[in-house]
């Protein structure tokens, strides 16, 4: 039996017209919740994140081993660097998990590589096709994310050229979640001077058109947990010529 199944009472109609009129829709209970259960318990099992900072020269990742190593006057000296760059431009630092895509790695049985062949399935697709009213949806990617005190994701829209992303997604593994903790997903008008957002749930899918202005809140240091979550990125196929 599948570890994963889509929860077979979604709304198509309902979730379509929602989408169309904002750009955007939350999927409440998207699959049975058995699987998501397993996923969860999974993703808080695994010791293998990464944390991700991004600078002028690249990703600075650093393993569980790195920071451990890491010095407290080392820690306080990138703690001021990323906050100093968030002051004027693009700037995340969240720990991630990747997600399977290859074929080699999406032969191994637990539950994250289960849940991004779903993701890349045709009966998630074709769900995923008839909300968003885009059949040019191919497959999709993604990472399993943790956001934990002082984590955040500063504006962006996503759009990258010859990346071909239609649409983003953010399934929420998240429960309890208290608004003012932080860890909001944010939606921004185009002068930021208004935000619409959405507190961290569990079994919930965001999607949302690309390009799309969005940032998630930094996360207080009052979370008793870290806001998990999978997130990426629906993605149709692109002619070489057009990814060049």
């Amino acid at each position: 039996m599948p570890r994963f199944r889509i929860n077979p009472k979604l709304d198509l109609d309902a979730l379509a017209r929602a989408y169309a009129a904002e750009g955007r829709v939350r999927i409440y209970r998207l699959l049975e919740p058995e699987g998501v259960a397993a996923l969860y318990d999974h993703l808080n099992a695994r010791a293998d994140w990464w944390h991700l900072i991004n600078r002028p020269d690249g990703v600075l990742e650093l393993s569980p081993g790195d920071r451990s190593k890491m010095s407290g006057r080392r820690r306080a000296a990138l703690e001021a660097e990323v906050h100093e760059r968030a002051r004027t431009g693009f700037q995340y630092r969240y720990e991630a998990l990747r997600v399977p895509h290859d074929d080699d790695e999406l032969e191994r049985d637990d539950p994250l590589s289960d849940f991004a062949r779903l993701m890349s399935s045709e009966p998630m697709l074709e769900t995923l096709r008839a909300i968003t009213s885009d059949e040019d949806l191919a497959f999709s990617d993604g990472q399993a994310t943790a956001y934990g005190p002082g984590d955040f994701l500063t504006c962006h829209d996503d759009d990258v050229p010859g990346k071909g992303r239609r649409a983003a997604y953010v399934f929420g593994m998240t429960p309890g979640w208290k608004p003012e903790w932080g860890g909001l997903l944010l939606f921004h008008d185009d002068r930021d001077l208004t935000v619409m957002g959405q507190v961290p749930g569990f079994n919930t899918l965001d999607l949302f058109a690309v390009p799309r202005r969005h940032s998630v809140s930094i996360v207080t240091p009052a979370a008793a947990v870290r806001r998990l979550a999978i997130t990426g990125w629906l993605r149709q196929v692109v002619a070489p010529a057009q990814a060049a």
